[in-house]
């Protein structure tokens, strides 16, 4: 009974590595953490003497970067092409990314939100307009 148990184990994580969606799913969730980590890390060591915006760019390029690599490598396993897919992805990014530099002064500075409440819905947002650019867009064969 307990090799059949194994076997069912194994089977069913093979089964997973092979769903592009399960493998995006992964991937975004560390991608969102590394995105939001690194962006209240810099805010929070740099906020007294950079302005919010600019951290943004800042933690944009880092997390783009880190997302680039996963989605490249570990989710749609594509081969070569890495400048015109990185550019892609970019493009894609762009809209979120120019979402959150409206959406992110409009809450701090008018609406008074948090902070960091504000950039985890920026996040949660980026990551559904994401999936969908990605999978039709970055990495279309």
């Amino acid at each position: 009974m307990r090799k059949n148990g194994s076997i069912l184990i194994r089977t069913a994580l093979q089964q997973a590595y092979n769903s592009k969606p399960l493998r995006f799913l992964v991937a975004g969730g560390w991608n969102t953490a590394f995105g939001y980590a690194s962006f209240a890390l810099l805010y929070y060591l740099f906020s007294d003497k950079i302005h919010y915006l600019l951290l943004m760019v800042f933690a944009a390029i880092l997390s783009i970067t880190n997302a680039y690599i996963c989605h490249k490598f570990f989710v749609f396993k594509t081969k070569g092409n890495y400048i015109k897919e990185y550019l892609r992805y970019y493009v894609v990014y762009s809209v979120p990314i120019g979402f959150g530099f409206i959406f992110l002064p409009f809450c701090i500075e008018i609406l008074k939100m948090n902070f960091y409440v504000t950039q985890a819905f920026l996040t949660l947002i980026t990551v559904i307009i994401s999936y969908f650019g990605h999978k039709h867009v970055s990495f279309r064969a």
